[in-house]
């Protein structure tokens, strides 16, 4: 059973930035892929970001590509998301996964884009972007 955990989220101006973190429990975490997915209000949970077990790959969704940045320690057992020059379209609430199938991705280094792919999910945090 692996626990995973956000934090970070609340309200910011636009343009303004937080960072987000994610921990996940268990020794085994340096070899999980994790991603961040969102769901706002009214619409379907998207992909936003995900990173490879040694963090040597990643992936962003269109929508956040260049403002936002994914990094892990796995010392610390974490993934951070830091999002800069947030928008009001940004406003959701943020899960963090963990893939610990160690299947392709994890033989390719590589993670998915795909929410089904990751079997552990937080319980979220949220992130309003409003003036």
């Amino acid at each position: 059973q692996v626990h995973v955990l956000e934090s970070g989220g609340g309200l910011v101006q636009p343009g303004g930035s937080l960072r987000l973190s994610c921990t996940a429990s268990g020794r085994a975490f340096s070899v999980y892929a994790m991603g961040w997915f969102r769901q706002a209000p009214g619409k379907e949970r998207e992909f936003v970001s995900s990173i490879s077990w040694s963090g040597g790959y990643t992936s962003y969704s269109d929508s956040v590509k260049g403002r936002f940045t994914i990094s892990r320690d796995n010392a610390k057992n974490t993934v951070y998301l830091q999002m800069n020059s947030l928008k009001r379209e940004d406003t959701a609430l943020y899960y963090c996964a963990a893939d610990t199938h160690l299947g392709s991705y994890y033989y390719s280094d590589s993670a998915s884009n795909d929410a089904t792919d990751f079997d552990y999910w937080g319980q979220g945090t949220q992130v309003t972007v409003s003036s």
